[in-house]
């Protein structure tokens, strides 16, 4: 992915599978940990309680993510990345990216240069006048 300074060695989908798998491992360690089940009746209730369990907790792994992400795009801004730059990195682009973090990169130009692609800021092609 040009201007991001990494290169994937998995690919998307891989990436997808590889975190589908950790956060279901992660995810599960956290229900035992976190939750004490109450005595049911029978299989139907114990696996509704072990789903219901691992609902809460991918409620709060979900808002632990949107912090974490946040914090990670104000280091990419704080590192000198432009919003052209952390949108590639998130998959979004560079618009969607700065009305996902407002105010991320401050007082950009209106041209800004990305300056491992060379690509304006608005990440549209240009036509000579």
């Amino acid at each position: 992915m040009p201007g991001i300074h990494f290169s994937l060695r998995l690919s998307e989908e891989e990436i997808a599978a590889l975190a589908t798998g950790a956060v279901d491992d992660l995810v599960r360690r956290l229900v035992l940990r976190a939750f004490q089940p109450l005595p049911s009746d029978g299989e139907r209730a114990e696996a509704q309680t072990e789903a219901l369990a691992t609902l809460h907790m991918l409620f709060h792994l979900k808002g632990a993510i949107e912090r974490l992400e946040e914090q990670a795009a104000q280091d990419a801004a704080d590192a000198g990345a432009g919003y052209p730059q952390i949108g590639r990195a998130s998959s979004m682009t560079r618009q969607g990216a700065r009305n996902r973090w407002p105010g991320l990169i401050s007082n950009p130009s209106p041209n800004q240069a990305d300056h491992t692609t060379g690509a304006s800021d608005d990440d549209r092609p240009r036509s000579a006048l």
